[in-house]
């Protein structure tokens, strides 16, 4: 979740403003991925363009000389060259390692490292695949965050059951307002995804959400117990500390295809990508008279009074994608630059640290964690449970 950001030289800006991405901008995107190898997100070192334009003097043109001990400037390192582009075309940045700019870059800078206390990596990402999908998941902190010392509040988790072939995953992402909401976060995408993979396990049969979010919410009071020194902290004490959406859900193998249940408690969101489009699955950010309410109202650990899971089947060509606002603000409906460059480099399984790389790109006034799990049908589910 995000908290306004004062940006050197440029009076204040919102930091992951909710602007969403518009339609037909002429600016062009930076991309990188043109190299053989493919850069890791979050590495700082840059380096200069090779065959970067330099102008020679005319002949007999007059030269001047620097004096003894001025002052010279020349290219530094890193610097980009501009090449002309196709509108929403990717073009390679200055340096393996420099993030992918879309528009009006964000300025750079160091990250700062967040406070002492329980480990938290500015960067995570993990793949692997089952006989049925691929699973690529990616976690950033937002440049907000690097830039005031702030811990990355987004978190997610994947696991797998080999009876059934279910793939269980949670993401969440902490409110900004509560106070350590990035182990919030971490607590509930736990506890979110053992406690659906242990329902499939005992061979309970589909997973009983309202169960697993009850099991969410008791384990952030049971951390706020622990947190505060107190035996019974108050519900508003457990949300002003530790307060998180969530998305959870699972990917089961059937005779019918990969079918998905998928519950949603605040702003993260879920999409199908198929043929460069992108449909939403939970609508509950634009229809506020959806079932599942959004986190700027009630976050866990309060719990909804109704919990309707949406259920549906993964098209073999399709890529389902779950995120973060973070992700899911500059992304919009998908027409824009954000949606065709991530349309474009997800038509297959990109490497775990190429996504990671890809879902940290530089775009003024973007500057939220994002965190982004996809799914990939390899084929034909065989051998399926019906």
């Amino acid at each position: 979740m995000r908290k306004k950001l004062r940006w050197p030289g440029s009076g204040e800006k919102s930091a992951g403003h909710s602007r969403q991405e518009s339609r037909g901008r002429s600016s062009q995107i930076t991309s990188a991925g043109a190299d053989t190898e493919e850069p890791v997100a979050g590495a700082d070192t840059e380096e200069p363009v090779a065959g970067a334009d330099t102008e020679e003097p005319a002949a007999g043109a007059d030269t001047e000389e620097p004096a003894a001990g001025a002052d010279t400037e020349g290219p530094a390192a890193g610097d980009e060259t501009e090449a002309p582009v196709q509108p929403d075309a990717p073009a390679p940045p200055a340096g393996r390692w420099a993030p992918i700019i879309v528009d009006d870059p964000i300025f750079e800078f160091e990250p700062k490292p967040p406070p002492t206390g329980t480990y938290r990596p500015d960067t995570i990402f993990d793949g692997w695949s089952t006989e049925q999908v691929t699973i690529r998941l990616a976690s950033v902190r937002g440049y907000s965050h690097r830039y005031n010392a702030a811990p990355r509040q987004d978190d997610a988790g994947v696991a797998f059951d080999p009876a059934s072939g279910a793939v269980i995953f949670a993401v969440a992402d902490g409110v900004s307002s509560a106070r350590q909401s990035h182990l919030g976060a971490a607590a509930a995408c736990h506890i979110a995804v053992n406690n659906a993979a242990g329902q499939l396990a005992a061979g309970q049969g589909p997973v009983d959400w309202t169960q697993v979010v009850n099991a969410a919410a008791a384990e952030l009071t049971m951390c706020a117990t622990n947190l505060l020194d107190q035996d019974h902290p108050e519900s508003e004490a457990v949300e002003e500390l530790l307060a998180t959406t969530l998305v959870a859900g699972c990917v089961m193998p059937t005779s019918r295809g990969l079918e998905a249940s998928v519950i949603q408690i605040g702003d993260s969101g879920v999409w199908i990508l198929q043929n460069g489009r992108y449909r939403s699955v939970l609508e509950q950010k634009h229809h506020p008279e959806a079932p599942i309410i959004s986190s700027a109202v009630s976050p866990l650990p309060r719990i909804p009074d109704r919990l309707s899971p949406a259920e549906f089947r993964l098209p073999l060509d399709s890529v389902l994608l779950v995120g973060t606002d973070g992700f899911g603000d500059p992304l919009g409906d998908g027409d824009g630059k954000v949606g065709h460059l991530f349309a474009e480099h997800l038509r297959t399984p990109p490497a775990p640290r190429a996504l990671a790389h890809l879902l940290d790109f530089s775009r003024e006034t973007f500057d939220d964690d994002r965190t982004l799990l996809g799914i990939w049908p390899l084929g034909p589910v065989v051998g399926a449970p019906p």
